[in-house]
């Protein structure tokens, strides 16, 4: 049983802000890079970005106007795909000194090892605990890629394929390998998989309340925080709700996203009236710290489930993903409607 508390204090730990400067290294030599199968149809400026790592796409797209870049001995423009067999010229170009990357602890190793759900040759599932960011940025140097890039180096290309929330929950997919990485993106954008989340929402939720279809804008405040709103000017953006259980004051939902926008679920429960238990942006302040009493002190935002195609099968794959023991411990205090 993956301890959640234990891996927090850990990645909390670990996850201090490097300050040391960036120096200037001497500039790298030319090298000729083969494209693969893995690395077709890639754009050759995102191509240049993972093999000039820190370089900025000012100077890669430089690079690429003055044809200091050639693709089989000729110039392309930034937006030419790479085919398999393609021979990519690299520039010597003055990179930054790389920082040192920070090193997770054995016990966040561990722990995280243990959070994987689901692994082949291609794709890792990994159940993100709530409180644990993606990957690093904004002062976060430790994130859930950086930590697994660092347990599994031997694996030279693992990408994150979708995003969770820092405190939201569950299933997240990483690919192993490229083509992976494209065909989810691909079955992503499609609507071909399918993420189911469960959420303890505010008061009682109407059975007859299955979906709602409400446009989303996003807003930046003053203080430079992302908010998201109901707008008749945003993107079209439509959930489905299902009722799981009912307790004394909330409900808990499923909730399966149709058009994948920032903050989707969050703002469409509170547009219904419902806003999640322990959501400090779109919730009901009363009603979290009434909550916080009773063991919810996070977000209340789990996504429980995936499932997709998988492109070596043609088969269906599920995985299915626990809640954490803090959460499940709380839910069972609450008093369930009979």
């Amino acid at each position: 049983m993956i301890n959640w508390d234990e891996l927090l204090c850990a990645f909390r730990g670990y996850n201090r802000a490097m300050t040391d400067s960036q120096k200037n290294a001497p500039p790298s030599k030319v090298r000729f890079v083969d494209i693969d199968d893995d690395r077709e149809g890639q754009r050759i400026d995102n191509f240049l970005a993972s093999q000039l790592k820190g370089v900025p796409k000012s100077l890669i797209y430089r690079i690429l106007r003055k044809g200091e870049v050639r693709v089989n001995k000729g110039r392309v423009k930034p937006e030419y795909k790479l085919r398999s067999g393609d021979v990519v010229r690299v520039p010597p170009v003055r990179l930054p000194e790389a920082k040192e990357a920070a090193k997770p602890s054995q016990q966040l190793a561990d722990l995280i090892e243990a959070s994987i759900l689901y692994e082949d040759k291609k794709l890792i599932i990994v159940n993100k605990p709530s409180g644990l960011a993606v990957h690093g940025g904004s002062g976060i140097n430790l994130g859930l890629i950086e930590t697994m890039r660092q347990i599994r180096p031997q694996e030279k290309s693992l990408e994150l394929v979708h995003r969770l929330d820092r405190d939201t929950s569950g299933c997240i997919m990483i690919a192993k390998r490229r083509s992976m990485l494209r065909y989810l993106h691909e079955q992503l954008r499609e609507g071909r998989i399918q993420k189911i989340y469960h959420a303890l929402v505010f008061g009682r939720w109407p059975n007859r309340k299955k979906e709602v279809n409400a446009p989303l804008k996003k807003n930046e405040l003053q203080s430079g925080e992302r908010m998201v709103r109901v707008d008749p000017e945003g993107k079209a953006s439509r959930t489905l709700f299902r009722v799981l259980n009912r307790y004394s004051d909330c409900t808990l939902m499923e909730a399966k996203p149709v058009t994948g926008r920032t903050h989707q679920i969050r703002v469409h429960a509170q547009h219904a009236g419902h806003g999640l238990v322990g959501d400090p942006k779109y919730g009901n302040d009363d009603f979290n710290r009434q909550m916080k009493g009773k063991g919810f002190n996070r977000l209340f935002l789990h996504a429980a489930a995936l499932e997709l195609i998988h492109p070596d099968t043609s088969e269906q794959l599920r995985v299915e993903a626990p809640l954490d023991d803090r959460l499940e411990r709380a839910l069972k205090q609450l008093g369930r409607e009979q």
